[in-house]
């Protein structure tokens, strides 16, 4: 199949985002912290999952893409008294009245780097833990790793943790786009690390990619999918670079007059739509507009669909986010104030937002929409509310410009739709929260 390469339209601007959640962060304010405050002693909700999410900020570089709260500088005490502050934060919550008994259902480790830290700082983190809260009873464990930083006998560590999902951030194979776009890994190191891992026998090992990576072209992208396909992962990620303000990408286009050297949208698109056809040639399924599945080896993704079916999560490390409750919340995103507020053993919260039942149906239904279709009758059993009625403008638009069907109750993207489903879900925003900055 040959790959087409499209005009330079639909630019991919300094400011671009992949939408996460909803109402959008940059309304969420410190004004609100109470809520969150109370809700965290409120009875739960009958039959809500709890997730857990760990963040780890530590990279060996920091990627010219990243726009993630992360730290390049940190020497091994300061690392331990962030995990320090990580463990006594897991500590708080467990306290609160809110999560009397509760399990959790799923538990991600993201970063940043989580496989930056060594088997004794990480055995001595879930160690300090474990003393009050254990995910023994949790259906998915994912963990984040850079291929770079793992050994034979670190991946058999996370395994004895409890991880059940492994997620390689191999992003591309191309040894000059690594090294273009910052990334501290080389290829080598990627297959080193896969073998390693499929030999430690993880139930379900993902790996990453990145369409669009500076540098990109037709034939680098095609070798990136093969050798992506040759490897044979459980399922695969593929995003669409994109260029948000905090990024060195977005401050070197802002230093050249805001002209951005990421390709177009179009493009990536384009190269994603290809990715898409080999992985399904070779036996995957689409499962999202950035995952593809090996169904006969993949469970799910527990993590995504419990949050985007309405989990509770609870966000723990510096800069992190979650829900409790109909409340979102952020901790403070600097590391002094993230640690000053754990030693005095206060919860580290910085900001949030109260958010009503039809805004949580919103956030609920842009997320599934990711997926690719949505089931109205969800909706409408769970919230009372007829969506293809209230959101009809935005569902007509959609249908009018060729990007979904309907039938029934039944909504479904289709491919055009599902490669560019970021762009079309602000069009189901309240009004107030349309047109402003996303974070």
């Amino acid at each position: 199949m040959q790959l087409e390469t499209l005009p330079e339209k639909e630019a991919t601007e300094v400011g671009s985002y992949f939408v996460a959640n909803y109402p959008p962060f940059s309304v969420w304010s410190p004004e609100h912290k109470p809520a969150i405050l109370d809700v965290l002693d409120r009875a739960p909700r009958p039959d809500t999952p709890l997730g857990l999410y760990l963040h780890i900020p530590f990279c060996r570089k920091r990627c010219k893409f990243c726009y993630f709260r992360v730290y390049t500088d940190k020497n091994a005490d300061e690392i331990e008294t962030y995990l320090s502050a990580l463990s006594k934060e897991i500590e708080l919550y467990s306290h609160r009245e809110g999560f009397g008994g509760r399990q959790f259902e799923f538990v991600y480790f993201g970063g940043g780097t989580p496989s930056y830290l060594s088997n004794a700082q990480l055995e001595r983190l879930i160690e300090r833990i474990n003393q009050h809260w254990t995910w023994s009873a949790a259906r998915e464990v994912t963990f984040e790793c850079e291929p770079g930083t793992l050994k034979e006998s670190k991946l058999q560590t996370i395994k004895k943790i409890g991880v059940t999902r492994l997620s390689l951030g191999v992003e591309h194979f191309d040894d000059e786009i690594l090294v273009a776009n910052g990334r501290a890994h080389r290829s080598p190191e990627i297959v080193r690390a896969y073998n390693w891992a499929r030999e430690v026998g993880f139930p379900q090992i993902n790996i990453d990619l990145i369409a669009g990576m500076l540098g990109e072209t037709d034939d680098k992208w095609k070798y990136a999918v093969q050798r992506a396909i040759e490897l044979d992962p459980d399922s695969v990620t593929i995003y669409q670079m994109e260029v948000p303000f905090n990024t060195g990408i977005a401050r070197e286009a802002r230093e050249h007059g805001g002209v951005s050297t990421v390709a177009s949208w179009a493009q990536k698109r384009a190269w994603v739509d290809y990715a898409f056809n080999q992985f399904q040639a070779a036996g995957y399924v689409v499962s999202s507009g950035y995952t593809l599945v090996k169904p006969a080896r993949h469970a799910g993704f527990v993590y995504r669909d419990s949050l985007w079916h309405g989990a509770d999560l609870v966000g723990t490390g510096v800069a992190s986010f979650g829900h409790f409750q109909g409340v979102h919340y952020q901790n403070f995103d600097k590391w002094e104030q993230y640690v000053e507020s754990l030693e005095a053993g206060e919860l580290p919260i910085h900001r949030a937002l109260p958010v009503t039942d039809h805004q949580l149906l919103i956030r609920q239904m842009i997320l599934q929409l990711k997926t690719g279709g949505i089931d109205a009758g969800y909706f409408r059993k769970k919230f009372g509310e007829e969506i293809l009625t209230v959101f009809r403008e935005g569902f007509d638009s959609l249908l009018e410009e060729g990007f979904a069907t309907i039938d029934g109750d039944k909504v479904n993207l289709t491919r055009g739709g599902l490669l560019r489903v970021d762009s079309l879900l602000p069009r189901f925003f309240e009004p107030q929260f349309r047109n402003i900055r996303y974070t």
